[in-house]
């Protein structure tokens, strides 16, 4: 087989396994600009239907992490990581990673934009005014190493391969196969030069992967990928069949974050999600001995305010306000329009539509129709219902922040239509299913 693209794309179209040489070359002409957009979406599609052996996937995601820079860090403590595959309301990277860094942790983490339905770690941050979310390398590796947390997008020198790919698959209905969500996420994490990675792989009505058995085999992918690849990684199952906060957007997930690192607010599953996460990297980076430990350090690094601490100076080190923890309502856009959604009928929510909630969300303009379109910050939705919880004229199913009238209008119908509402009692399956991959 010649290493013409449109040949390694027939290839693969037609069912062939791809040497690790095709696939390098194939990568590298997509980087240097040889390999066109609808070539790249042909090769997509191509896998979508045919899918990756693990020698293919392995050698896809060396390529692309090979395609840009690829960090070494020198640092006192464990270089450690998480990457969640998406849901609404997902704003555990937001305390998270300071979280781990009081507790000894370095945490270079390169985020991504909103995909489909689903926030974006680095929309969010956008949301402060003055955040560098993507600054140089040099500028990455100093706050890193001086605060022990730096949360930003994607550079150009990391993983530039992923990067276009990534922006063909959201407009291209490639973005669910596993083997491509494989490639991306441990690509650019291959290349942050990280020595460990947990994986928060998300099921349900809000997640890409719908079931639990679909996202256990991409938390299975993820793992054999990456341990193959030379970084110990492990992942956990976690339900996203409704809000994971109970608030989505950009600037209002921003908000409740803050309020969770000061002690304003702590909703429990949030919480349980965070703390475990948290504690499986300490785990990994061996910076405690058992997972009760671990624990432990993440409970007291939150609850003593430390990880607050290490929040804010993330925040100042990268061009954001150096009072954004006591007054981050000042520095955060708000929506003009801001009014409660109420159920037609009072009652316990028994169900909700996440991926709705999401759209809803998007729709407002909190999230993106095209790779160009800009992300309007202020608007999303606040004090989501959950499961289990009564809805009636004092409780609303949602606050919607909106830029006009109509468009909360519009809100408010989708939000509606995602939740069921009953009179029997209700409660959301366990926020972690289950623990793939040993801990190294």
């Amino acid at each position: 087989m010649t290493l013409l693209p449109q040949e390694i794309i027939r290839h693969k179209r037609d069912g062939g396994t791809l040497d690790p040489a095709h696939i390098e070359h194939f990568i590298e002409g997509l980087t240097a600009g040889r390999v066109t957009e609808g070539q790249a979406a042909s090769f997509a599609m191509a896998i979508f239907f045919r899918g990756l052996s693990v020698p293919e996937r392995v050698a896809l995601t060396r390529a692309m992490m090979n395609s840009g820079t690829v960090l070494t860090w020198d640092l006192p403590g464990p270089v450690l990581d998480k990457h969640s595959t998406g849901g609404v309301g997902d704003t555990v990277s937001l305390a998270l990673g300071p979280a781990v860094a009081a507790c000894g942790g370095y945490v270079p983490m390169i985020s991504g934009r909103g995909l489909g339905h689903t926030g974006g770690t680095l929309d969010k941050f956008d949301s402060i005014p003055g955040y560098v979310t993507q600054p140089d390398l040099d500028t990455f590796r100093r706050v890193t190493r001086e605060v022990g947390c730096a949360i930003i997008g994607q550079t150009a020198d990391l993983a530039p391969a992923d990067k276009r790919l990534y922006a063909i698959r959201d407009v291209t209905a490639t973005v669910e196969s596993i083997d491509l969500i494989t490639a991306s996420i441990l690509s650019k994490k291959l290349a942050a030069g990280l020595q460990g990675l947990v994986m928060d792989v998300k099921f349900g009505s809000g997640a890409f992967m719908d079931n639990a058995d679909d996202a256990r085999k991409l938390a299975e992918s993820l793992v054999l990928v990456a341990n193959g690849a030379g970084l110990p990684t492990s992942a956990l199952l976690t339900d996203m069949n409704q809000s994971l906060a109970s608030a989505a957007g950009n600037a209002v997930e921003m908000a409740y974050a803050v309020d969770y690192l000061t002690g304003r607010r702590r909703e429990q599953r949030f919480h349980e999600v965070t703390v475990e996460l948290s504690a499986e990297m300490l785990l990994l980076g061996k910076l405690a001995a058992t997972i009760e430990e671990a624990r432990e350090k993440i409970e007291h690094a939150i609850a003593s305010g430390k990880a607050a601490e290490v929040f804010q100076r993330m925040v100042t080190a990268l061009g954001g306000p150096a009072d954004f923890l006591e007054n981050h309502q000042a520095h955060l856009q708000a929506a003009p329009v801001i009014k409660a959604i109420h159920a037609e009928s009072s009652g316990i929510v028994q169900k909700v539509a996440a991926r709705a909630v999401g759209v809803a969300v998007v729709a407002l303009g909190g999230g993106r129709t095209r790779p160009q379109d800009p992300i309007d910050h202020a608007v999303g939705l606040t004090d989501l219902a959950a499961i289990g919880e009564t809805v009636d004229a004092s409780r609303p199913l949602a606050i919607v922040h909106a830029r006009s009238e109509e468009a909360a209008e519009a809100a408010a119908r989708a939000v509606r239509a995602a939740y069921t509402i009953g009179d029997g009692e209700a409660a959301p399956g366990p926020a972690i299913l289950e623990r793939i991959g040993a801990t190294a």
